[in-house]
């Protein structure tokens, strides 16, 4: 993932709404949700929640599938993955970090 692929990332979860949604997604793993589904677990408006998916999608946050009449929304774990590498690939002050958990590293 380079700078502007984690801008935009970024940008699309800096709202409360579309982090709900990508969360939802996130949670519901590759079976992924309805927006039908999404919006009556979220209580988010249709046409609103419209919205806030194309921007996840245009981040490439969530990929769509057509099922059918219906389309299933799932969030894109490669690119979360890449979003979570890229902003902490230089922890522990740019070494490569010993513990098997980023999250554990002693030395930062």
């Amino acid at each position: 993932m380079n700078e502007d692929q984690a801008v935009l990332a970024l940008g699309a979860l800096a709202h409360t709404q579309r982090l709900r949604v990508f969360r939802a997604l996130v949670v519901a793993g590759l079976g992924g949700l309805t927006p039908s589904f999404l919006a009556d677990q979220l209580g988010i408006a249709r046409n609103t929640l419209s919205f806030h998916l194309k921007e996840l999608s245009h981040a490439g946050l969530v990929s769509i599938e057509q099922q059918g009449r219906n389309l299933i929304y799932r969030a894109d774990f490669s690119q979360m993955n890449g979003l979570l590498g890229y902003l902490t690939e230089h922890c522990c002050q740019g070494a490569p970090c010993e513990a098997s958990d980023p999250g554990a590293c002693t030395t930062c």
